[in-house]
């Protein structure tokens, strides 16, 4: 049994193998029946392949042209989509490697939007194909100097050698496998590797999150490295770990790499720290998501967004999330001085994240009652309800993913965030059974 991802916002559905391919055929033939010249990619999992070639055979019989781009990470794939009508990227990203799925994206490296997603849903969905149909012969015609190119654009902004850093770098048997170190050599780097050979079952968790990130810590102290690079399955993400092992918080690195680019505001979303306007910049929120950080980048032309898992958006080079842009980027800062230094300047903020589950969707609008009882200074509906309160803020928004309520708090002082995530939690419970 194989699951998939189709889009960000349609959920994780547990499909069998057939059906996989059935879908990844649909998606091909509505994608080339409106886009006349199309390229594809994917990262390391087993499924990858036979997901592509289902693409080519619809986008084939679709009338239109498709090239191969290979194996490269989601932001390589996004950025060589600059020579084509859209790009087709099979990945599961941060997802365990029996996920797979296929991110599309327009030439500029934004996602596509919500009106493109409708229209290949919608086709995926009137399209009558066997179940049988089988596509795993299909070959596209290669794409070429994807890697090199998106590394060449890298290079430009970053021309000095950055020879005698000692980097640590762990793409986790993923897609960042085959661009990363190659990157690093250029910098002038002798990168120490951590699972970067490609592999289709990931050595490690593909997310990057602290716990799964052991073995990077270790080899970062073990060998008096200055940096630690970590990327997720399709390197959309990079997180990072200082000189003493430890990781750097998402909020903390994303006003470290502001101020680094001398941006005056970020775009972010609305389970960001409070840190970040406390930092001196303006934060436009959004609702979660990197889509929705790329189309206000976009409506505003702000210089830089991202989210706190990993996903950092640099629009001068692509609306795509680039965790190998980071990578030179946050390379060039640990060059001019300790990171740890670095985020040791910047706030914390103790915050408390926490889900209930449900049988029936509550309606946010029958939670505000309760949670307005919070002494808060203002409320923001951008993606759920979140209540800026006089010592920190709270948020309820549902899952994408699961039948649950994301609950999110933070405060000034850990006793501040634990009295106000558990009013909000009674107030939640007071209106809608739930675990």
């Amino acid at each position: 049994m194989l699951k998939t991802r189709l889009f960000g916002s349609s959920g994780i559905r547990r499909i069998a193998d057939d059906q996989l391919v059935k879908i990844a055929f649909e998606a091909g033939l509505a994608v080339g029946a409106r886009y006349r010249n199309v390229v594809i990619g994917g990262d390391t999992r087993t499924s990858t392949d036979i997901i592509k070639a289902a693409l080519f055979s619809g986008i084939q019989a679709s009338g239109n042209i498709c090239q191969d781009a290979g194996l490269l990470p989601t932001p390589t794939l996004a950025y060589v989509a600059r020579h084509f009508n859209a790009g087709l990227m099979v990945t599961a990203s941060h997802n365990p490697p029996e996920y797979n799925g296929i991110k599309f994206w327009n030439p500029d490296g934004a996602a596509f939007d919500d009106t493109q997603e409708r229209q290949v849903e919608a086709s995926i969905e009137s399209t009558d194909i066997p179940a049988d149909v089988g596509h795993d012969s299909a070959t596209a015609p290669q794409c070429g100097g994807a890697i090199d190119e998106h590394i060449d654009r890298i290079l430009r902004d970053f021309p000095g050698s950055l020879r005698g850093l000692k980097v640590v770098v762990d793409c986790g048997g993923g897609a960042a496998s085959v661009t990363t170190p190659k990157l690093m050599k250029q910098l002038g780097i002798d990168p120490i590797l951590v699972y970067c050979r490609p592999s289709g079952v990931f050595p490690r968790a593909s997310e990057p999150t602290d716990e799964n990130l052991a073995e990077l810590k270790r080899k970062v102290v073990e060998s008096g490295a200055q940096v630690g690079l970590a990327h997720d399955g399709d390197a959309d993400r990079l997180v990072v770990v200082n000189e003493n092992g430890q990781v750097i918080s998402g909020d903390k690195l994303m006003v470290i790499l502001a101020h680094r680019l001398n941006a005056k505001e970020v775009v972010t979303t609305v389970d960001a720290s409070m840190v970040i306007e406390e930092s001196g910049l303006i934060a436009r929120r959004t609702r979660v998501g990197d889509s929705a950080v790329s189309a206000e980048l976009k409506r505003t032309g702000a210089q830089f967004g991202g989210e706190p898992c990993g996903a950092w958006i640099f629009p001068k080079v692509s609306y795509c999330p680039d965790g190998i842009y980071a990578a030179a980027l946050v390379s060039t800062l640990a060059a001019e001085g300790s990171l740890a230094k670095l985020a040791g300047e910047i706030p914390s903020y103790p915050m408390i994240r926490g889900s209930l589950s449900f049988e029936t969707p509550p309606h946010i609008d029958d939670l505000e009652p309760g949670l307005l009882a919070l002494d808060h200074v203002d409320i923001e509906r951008i993606d759920g309800l979140r209540l800026r309160l006089k010592n920190g803020w709270v948020l309820i928004r549902l899952s994408g993913t699961e039948p649950k309520l994301r609950l999110t708090v933070e405060a000034d002082s850990w006793n501040g965030a634990v009295e106000i995530f558990e009013k909000a939690k009674q107030s939640i419970k007071a209106v809608m059974p739930c675990g």
